[in-house]
């Protein structure tokens, strides 16, 4: 993707987007600009509630159900992660084990573990095992590799 970026020193600003196809990426960059914040909508008990998806810390699938956590509540959503990961296409959110996606903005600190890990603590104190399986990428990641 070309980006052209100018400085003017008068008159309205203006952004202007072209695109061969509409693609979640593209729809994400018109949000921003427009101001829109991502949201998730799920379930907690018999309500249904929407979060920021900023204030999302992981998802963790348990028994093929899904569930958001945030720093103060579990909402159940429905899908999968690897749906979640499609229709996110956040850069945010990394695939750290078979069963969990966690948000790297919400990371508070990350420690190597034996066997090729990482421990990530999360800003609730949580601690999220990262498998080996996903370690090199997550790696890769924070190096800006990917």
């Amino acid at each position: 993707m070309k980006i052209d970026i100018k400085k003017i020193s008068q008159g309205e600003e203006s952004v202007t987007i072209r695109y061969a196809q509409m693609t979640p990426s593209i729809q994400k960059i018109i949000g921003i600009l427009r101001g829109e914040k991502t949201k998730l909508w799920g379930r907690v008990s018999d309500e249904n509630v929407c979060v920021e998806l900023d204030s999302v810390l992981y998802l963790e699938t348990v028994d093929d159900r899904v569930f958001a956590y945030t720093s103060d509540q579990v909402v159940r959503i429905d899908g999968s992660l690897s749906s979640f990961m499609d229709e996110a296409c956040d850069e945010t959110f990394f695939r750290c084990s078979k069963s969990m996606v966690i948000n790297i903005n919400r990371v508070a600190s990350l420690r190597s573990m034996s066997s090729n890990r990482i421990d990530a603590t999360m800003e609730n104190g949580e601690h999220i095992m990262i498998s080996r399986r996903y370690a090199v990428e997550f790696r890769k990641l924070l190096k800006g590799d990917r």
